[in-house]
C-alpha cells in the first residue's frame, strides 16, 4: 500500500461511537487526521439492537471526523464484538502438486481460505481467520516461503460469531451510506494499538474493559493464542451503583467517573458526595468507601472471569509480560493494583500513544480510543499484506508466462467472409484443401506399373 493512503476506522461500541481518521506517516507512525465521537444508544453488549439509532450515530460521528479532517469519507473499516463471540483451533493440510518448486505466499493463503470452508453451527459464521505455526514436511517453518516441501500443515485461529450480529452491522453501515472494508475483531484491533512485539512473544493478556464487553485476547510466541468476550463492562458497573445507591443513571455514571475506586481500602469513612435529588427531594449523600466497595465488587467477578479464559488457554504459566489493560475501563483509579492481586500478574495500562505522530491531539492517547485506533492499525497492516499477496501473484504469473502480454488472451481471428454464392465458396474451400485425384493421376504419370508394385 502507497505511504498516506487515508484510512478510517469506525468503533461501534456500546457507550459511544467513534470515527478516525488516519494515515501511516514516513516514520511508520499513525497520523490521526481527525475524529468524531458520539454517544451510542442502539448497541447493548457490544451487539447492535437499534439498527435506527445505530445508524444516526454513526452519521453523526462520520460527519464531525469528516468536517475536522476535511476528508470525504466513504469506506470504513468496523469492530465486531459481543458476548456471541468465540474461537477455536484448527489444522489445514495442502498437499502440493509439485515438490520441487518454492512455496508461495499465494499457496498459503490459499490454506488460509479454505479454512473459511468448515462446516459451522446454522445461524454462525467465520469472521476471521488467523494463521499461527506452520509446518513443511512435519517440520516448523517460522516462514515456509521459498522452502522445498510437498505437504504444507498450518494451526489456524479461527474467530466465529453469529451471522445476524454480523449482517446487522454491514446493514448499519450500508444504511449510512458507507461501504465497508473489513470487520476486524475488537480485541485484535486494541491489541495491534497498545502492545508491542516484545510482549507478545514474551507472553501477554490484552484486557480492554468497554462499556458493554470486555475483551479478552492472549499472545504468546508473536501469535494469538486465545480470544474472547466477556459480557460485562462499565455499564454494569453502572447499574450496580443505581441500584445501591439510589441514584439515577446520569449522576451514578458521573460519580462513578469523577471519584470511583476500584479499592475500597484506598478510600475513608469521611469523605462523601451529594447527589441531587430528583423532583425537589432531598440530596443524597454517597460515601467513597460504599461506592468502592460497589465498584470493586463487579471488578472482582471480570478478573475472575479473566483468570477463567487464561486458564481456559492454558497459558498461565507463559505470561511473562502478565496484563495490559486498556479500554475506558482501565481509567478507574487503582484499578492496576485490583488486577493485580486477583490475577497474581504483572499489569499495566495500555496507551494508544506508542503508534501515534508526536503531533497526535492528547485525547487521542486515551485507552478509550484503543480500539478505533486499533482498526486503523489493522487495516493498514492487512491492506499492504492483500497488496503484497496480489504482486506476489502477479510475478509468479510473469514467471510462468514470461511477459505480461504473453498472459493476455490472443485477439481474436477475424473470420472469413462468407460468400453469397456457394460454388465460389466451395472452389476457395478446394484450393486450401489436398485435392488427392489431381496427386493421383500426376503420380501414375511419373512411376511405372512395376514402381507402383
Amino acid at each position: 500500500m502507497s505511504e498516506g493512503k487515508i484510512i478510517v476506522g469506525l468503533d461501534i461500541g456500546t457507550t459511544k461511537v467513534a470515527c478516525i481518521v488516519g494515515r501511516k506517516a514516513d516514520n511508520g507512525k499513525i497520523e490521526i487526521l481527525g475524529y468524531g465521537k458520539t454517544i451510542s444508544t442502539g448497541v447493548r453488549r457490544g451487539v447492535v439492537t437499534n439498527i435506527f439509532d445505530t445508524v444516526e450515530a454513526i452519521k453523526t460521528a462520520v460527519k464531525q471526523a469528516s468536517e475536522q479532517s476535511g476528508v470525504e469519507i466513504c469506506r470504513v473499516s468496523v469492530g465486531i464484538a459481543g458476548q456471541h463471540i468465540k474461537s477455536l483451533q484448527h489444522r489445514g493440510v495442502l498437499m502440493r502438486d509439485n515438490h520441487e518448486t518454492e512455496i508461495t505466499e499465494a499457496e498459503l493463503e490459499r490454506l488460509r481460505n479454505d479454512t473459511f470452508k468448515i462446516n459451522m453451527t446454522p445461524g454462525e459464521e467465520i469472521i476471521d481467520v488467523i494463521r499461527q505455526d506452520t509446518y513443511v514436511d512435519g517440520e516448523l517453518a517460522t516462514n515456509p516461503v521459498g522452502m522445498l516441501g510437498s505437504k504444507i500443515e498450518a494451526n489456524f485461529h479461527v474467530i466465529i460469531g453469529q451471522t445476524s450480529a454480523a449482517k446487522n452491522i454491514v446493514k448499519c453501515i450500508e444504511s449510512a451510506g458507507l461501504e465497508m472494508d473489513y470487520m476486524i475483531l475488537e480485541p485484535i484491533a486494541s491489541a495491534q494499538a497498545v502492545l508491542d512485539e516484545e510482549e507478545k512473544d514474551a507472553g501477554v493478556v490484552l484486557v480492554d474493559i468497554g462499556g458493554g464487553t470486555t475483551d479478552i485476547a492472549i499472545f504468546k510466541d508473536k501469535k494469538i493464542q486465545h480470544t474472547a468476550v466477556i459480557p460485562f463492562g462499565g455499564n454494569i458497573i453502572t447499574d450496580d451503583i443505581c441500584t445501591g445507591c439510589s441514584i439515577i443513571k446520569h449522576y451514578a455514571e458521573e460519580v462513578k467517573v469523577k471519584f470511583g475506586s476500584a479499592l475500597a481500602s484506598e478510600n475513608r469513612d469521611d469523605e462523601v458526595v451529594s447527589i441531587p435529588g430528583i423532583r425537589g427531594r432531598e440530596a443524597k449523600e454517597i460515601s467513597f468507601k460504599n461506592l468502592a466497595h460497589i465498584i470493586q465488587a463487579r471488578l472482582e467477578e471480570i478478573f475472575e472471569l479473566v483468570n477463567y479464559e487464561i486458564q481456559k488457554a492454558k497459558s498461565e504459566n507463559n505470561l511473562i509480560a502478565g496484563i495490559v489493560l486498556t479500554g475506558g475501563g482501565a481509567l478507574m483509579r487503582h484499578i492496576q493494583q485490583l488486577a493485580e492481586f486477583k490475577t497474581g500478574l504483572e499489569v499495566r495500562i495500555g496507551y494508544p500513544n506508542e503508534h501515534l505522530n508526536q503531533n497526535t491531539e492528547k485525547e487521542m492517547s486515551s485507552p478509550m480510543y484503543s480500539t478505533g485506533i486499533g482498526i486503523v492499525i489493522e487495516t493498514i497492516a492487512r491492506m499492504e499484506h492483500d497488496d503484497h499477496l496480489r504482486a506476489m501473484q502477479e510475478a509468479e504469473r510473469v514467471k510462468l508466462y514470461g511477459t505480461k502480454k504473453a498472459m493476455e488472451p490472443a485477439a481474436e481471428q477475424p473470420e472469413e467472409p462468407v460468400s453469397e454464392e456457394p460454388e465460389k465458396a466451395g472452389k476457395k474451400s478446394k484450393k486450401k484443401g489436398l485435392d488427392l485425384k489431381s496427386i493421383i493421376a500426376k503420380m501414375s504419370d511419373i512411376l511405372t506399373p512395376d514402381d507402383i508394385d
